[in-house]
């Protein structure tokens, strides 16, 4: 059967509203899961919508790398659920059409969505990593204090450690400050406050940290003589010029590189130690992902012609399952990869192969018209829940 039959075509357009349907809905859920740290942004740094926008944005192509492969995989399952709950698969066997003949759609399908997903890994992400790198620098030469955690050491300036057991971002200041500052050579000053706040010059990219009724305890290392002294009011400068001159001059990491530059950096890396595997595994990610497609889409219609025989919303949770599980052999490939365990050559396609494998062993029953194990295991387990449920 010739790919640009009128049945075919059919299929294919059956495809689109679910693809879009569930693009926008796996997309709001991972927006949902940084929605909590968004609004404490906009309510209390007063961060304007547009930047948010702009981070969402510069964020959303590396959660679509994951999304458009699940999302193709759910298109694909519910549009063959509609037609087999409809009794069109039927009635096109009767008219003489095969399961085969049915396939072509899946594969353009899912040909497009590996060209989309591909593009995104290959240009989109990394251009979206370093573009979100250097807006959120933006954001923190305004509000600094967006970077500080209660009762966490704050490392993010040079030799400045800094210790704020509690905000108060209502009154715009910050409680019991243990500052460790090493910026002056061979001198150590450890200073205590039991309060301060913070004043920015986001012009110049300074911040005073004015603290208040404390005590400054200082060692000088080469002289080897302490001393404390006791203030009422003590300024301490913290400049963000050095962490933009930093990023300006810095190399980028693997994930915010091209891939010509990602190839040329793993060909020139020194040694294989964690940095190198790393390296490697966002490599092969960037088509291990996009083949991904592939595998999910043509597991997807089997289990859509199948679930007919049981109920739809079992179709659906069986898709969710077996997307869940190439994620996990996605994670477990990653976690061996990065020690160097499993090459990510053959780690980050593993799951695919894995994957595809079931997808072709239940295509290939399907055509033979015989049920899939698993349907019918859980006509049996659902028999059980029943009984007990009436018990």
């Amino acid at each position: 059967m010739k790919i640009n039959t009128i049945l075919n075509r059919y299929i294919f357009k059956e495809m689109l509203p679910p693809f879009a349907i569930n693009l926008m809905f796996f997309t709001f859920i991972f927006v949902m899961m940084e929605m909590t740290k968004i609004a404490n942004w906009v309510v209390n740094y007063s961060i304007s919508l547009w930047v948010v926008i702009l981070m969402i944005i510069y964020a959303s192509p590396y959660f679509l790398i994951f999304v458009i492969p699940m999302s193709t995989m759910m298109t694909i399952l519910l549009t063959y659920l509609r037609l087999s709950n409809d009794n069109e698969i039927i009635a096109l066997k009767s008219g003489g059409a095969s399961i085969y003949g049915l396939l072509p759609p899946v594969l353009v399908f899912s040909f497009l969505s590996f060209l989309l997903t591909n593009y995104l890994t290959l240009f989109v992400v990394p251009w979206g990593n370093v573009s979100l790198e250097k807006l959120a620098l933006q954001v923190a030469a305004s509000n600094v204090d967006i970077g500080l955690k209660e009762r966490t050491f704050n490392d993010s300036f040079d030799d400045v450690m800094l210790y704020v057991n509690q905000i108060d971002l209502k009154n715009k200041k910050i409680i019991d400050i243990f500052i460790e500052d090493k910026r002056q050579p061979n001198m150590v000053s450890t200073v205590v406050a039991p309060e301060g706040r913070l004043i920015s010059e986001p012009d110049k990219h300074l911040f005073h940290l004015q603290l208040f009724n404390g005590t400054i305890h200082q060692t000088n290392l080469k002289e080897r003589s302490a001393n404390a002294i006791r203030f009422d009011t003590y300024n301490v400068s913290l400049d963000l010029k050095r962490e933009f001159s930093k990023f300006e001059d810095k190399e980028k990491d693997p994930d915010e590189m091209q891939f010509s530059e990602l190839r040329k950096f793993i060909k020139e890396y020194p040694t294989k130690d964690e940095d190198y595997w790393k390296a490697q595994i966002i490599l092969h990610r960037k088509f291990a992902f996009p083949v991904a497609c592939f595998a999910l889409g043509l597991l997807a219609m089997p289990l859509g012609i199948q679930s007919k025989s049981a109920k739809a919303s079992f179709g659906l949770i069986l898709g969710l399952f077996f997307f869940f599980l190439y994620y996990m052999l996605l994670s477990a490939a990653i976690i061996f990869g990065e020690t160097g365990a499993i090459h990510p050559a053959i780690g980050m396609y593993l799951p695919t192969i894995i994957i595809g494998s079931i997808g072709l062993y239940l295509f290939v029953r399907t055509a033979r018209e015989r049920t899939v194990p698993i349907v019918v295991a859980f006509k049996h387990i659902r028999g059980w829940v029943l009984k007990l449920h009436r018990k």
